[in-house]
């Protein structure tokens, strides 16, 4: 649709605005019947020409007995229209703001590629996730924060003392997270459908680390707890060495959703045959460690299983648990039979973890990411023991 103005300064600015977003020679042309008044049209036209006669500007005119009238008007100099405007051209802009986006910090060679793109964008007039080379203050503290977690200055530390250390203000994180993830998903694994909140913590940067629930026959160093029956018990991660079995577990089993952890341990396991542990959707880093300890307790012969939804996120999430435990463990309710059987072709598809061959959820990972594979959350399961199910006794609600 063609450009069509009433006010000359409005016009000359677009034809600038389009030739910094990559038009070579933009053009616009007055709206002759939006003028309030014929004063107003020859007061533009009048402009329109002193511009022609600096040689920013070509005009092309009307034919037959519109011949008179300007038809249009076409960038001929960016340079001589910037000095008529005032304006200072947008790739200097951004020359300037991409100097000040680097300025002083010792950066990932990803990270200073991400600058490099950014003042391109910049360059052309346009943003980058909605930051302007205006915001060139605000964007480098992001570029400053992923720094920072590259080095690992975000281990052992919470969300705003972080964000305090790196910055100088402890909200600082907060507003621009999205940001940080971004410029680290290209050197970082992130989940594939975690918000910036939960990506970070996958890494070990959260507020507090939430607490490890337990279920089974287990008492904490310097507590004996085999007189009470707690339905399970939670502590802080750090303190997962603490925990004791009163008898070896017959099995351990992570589970992702909390619903699926009351019901297996009331329902499947009311005995504590087991040890069962909710890790709450994507496993923070203390999670992960305090998996990794409590792992290390029971013998290479006590199964691991864990149970997710079967979609990409679970199979991250197992991935996950399975790189920090460090050793295999095994799918539970989760495979291709089951997602076949019970499942549905989501409306949006993303990619499952990557994950070896080796690993005890390549094969359904390998499965979603076929054209057609279908998706399951683990709630339209009933909660069974691990390594006595069978596709026939794993039946859903809606069976």
């Amino acid at each position: 649709m063609a450009r069509r103005f009433t006010d000359a300064n409005g016009l000359l600015n677009d034809l600038v605005d389009r030739f910094e977003a990559g038009a070579a020679s933009p053009i616009a042309h007055p709206d002759y019947a939006a003028f309030p008044s014929v004063v107003v049209a020859d007061a533009f036209l009048k402009q329109i020409r002193d511009v022609e006669s600096a040689g920013a500007v070509f005009l092309g005119w009307g034919r037959g007995a519109k011949r008179d009238q300007v038809a249009h008007v076409r960038l001929a100099s960016a340079e001589i229209l910037y000095r008529y405007l005032g304006r200072t051209p947008a790739s200097r802009i951004a020359e300037d703001a991409a100097a000040r986006l680097v300025a002083g910090s010792a950066l990932h060679g990803q990270l200073k590629n991400s600058a490099s793109q950014i003042a391109e964008l910049w360059g052309r007039g346009k943003t980058w996730h909605g930051f302007a080379s205006s915001d060139v203050d605000t964007l480098r503290h992001a570029f400053v924060l992923a720094q920072a977690i590259l080095d690992n200055k975000h281990l052992d530390v919470d969300y705003k003392t972080f964000s305090r250390r790196t910055v100088g203000h402890s909200k600082t994180l907060e507003r621009i997270e999205g940001a940080v993830v971004r410029l680290l998903s290209g050197i970082m694994q992130f989940p594939p459908g975690a918000r910036p909140r939960e990506a970070l913590r996958a890494i070990g940067l959260e507020r507090f680390a939430p607490p490890l629930l337990i279920a089974g026959k287990i008492d904490l160093q310097g507590a004996d707890l085999s007189t009470i029956a707690p339905l399970y018990l939670g502590i802080a991660p750090k303190e997962a060495d603490r925990v004791r079995f009163r008898e070896p577990p017959a099995y351990v089993l992570t589970i992702e959703n909390f619903a699926s952890f009351n019901r297996h341990i009331a329902e499947a396991d009311p005995g504590r045959l087991g040890m069962t542990m909710y890790v709450g959707g994507y496993p923070s880093l203390a999670t992960q460690q305090a998996l990794r300890t409590i792992g290390g307790m029971v013998s290479e012969q006590t199964p691991i299983f864990h149970w997710s939804d079967i979609d990409p996120d679970g199979t991250w999430i197992f991935h996950t648990i399975e790189r920090a435990i460090g050793r295999p463990i095994r799918p539970h309710l989760m495979s291709v039979e089951i997602a076949e059987r019970s499942g549905q072709v989501p409306s949006k598809k993303s990619a499952p973890a990557r994950c070896p061959p080796d690993s005890g959820i390549a094969a359904l990972a390998a499965y979603l990411a076929e054209d057609g594979a279908k998706t399951l959350e683990q709630e339209e399961l009933d909660p069974i023991l691990p390594g006595v199910a069978t596709l026939t006794s794993a039946q859903t609600r809606r069976d």
